[in-house]
């Protein structure tokens, strides 16, 4: 089940939280390819200094702006690729970075793609998924564009981690140290197929 636009337009917290245990969905040249989603952080507002709508509206986060449901992809550190989840709406900018998965659909491509390394970061997901910059904007609740997010697997709050995002560096506090990443443990989630 292709997830609506309602499961999108909550609480930014509550929707990172939810895409865990979710299957990122890619067809890449005509092969489906999938993981579960096991690392996501949340990036809530102007006022969240750790969030790109910290600038307010420009080109770059004109799509958080937008219909949650969206993807904000974007380049980051000269050579990687992120993937976003917009939230929430009515013009306010929030949106998930997912940040790993768990490959269960077409694991030797992607294993190929990343030349046998690991899921486990945002930039590695996206060389995996061969996902760039002509995927900003796709409609995520929809499988016209090519990439979706699904029902996966339930994973209990007893398995999943909250802590601090990462990779904020300069980012003052309290937006460094709020506990906006959730995380599955060895990013393993059981899963039976299917």
């Amino acid at each position: 089940m292709i997830y609506s636009r309602r499961f999108y337009d909550r609480p930014t917290l509550q929707v990172a939280r939810d895409l865990i245990g979710c299957r990122l969905v890619r067809i890449l040249d005509g092969i489906r390819l999938a993981g579960l989603i096991t690392e996501t952080e949340a990036y809530i507002g102007e006022r969240d200094l750790a969030c790109h709508a910290r600038a307010g509206l420009t080109p770059r986060t004109a799509v958080m702006y937008g219909r949650p449901g969206h993807a904000y992809v974007y380049f980051t550190y000269g050579n990687h690729w992120m993937l976003n989840v917009v939230t929430e709406g009515g013009g306010f900018p929030a949106a998930v970075l997912i940040r790993a998965m768990q490959p269960v659909e077409g694991i030797k491509i992607i294993s190929q793609r990343r030349r046998g390394r690991d899921t486990f970061g945002p930039g590695k997901l996206c060389q995996a998924l061969g996902i760039a910059k002509m995927d900003n904007g796709i409609d995520l609740t929809a499988t016209t564009g090519g990439l979706w997010i699904e029902a996966g697997v339930n994973v209990p709050n007893s398995l999943v981690t909250k802590g601090p995002r990462m990779g904020l560096n300069k980012t003052p506090e309290p937006w460094l140290s709020k506990p906006w990443r959730f995380l599955v443990k060895d990013h393993v989630i059981e899963w039976k197929g299917a």
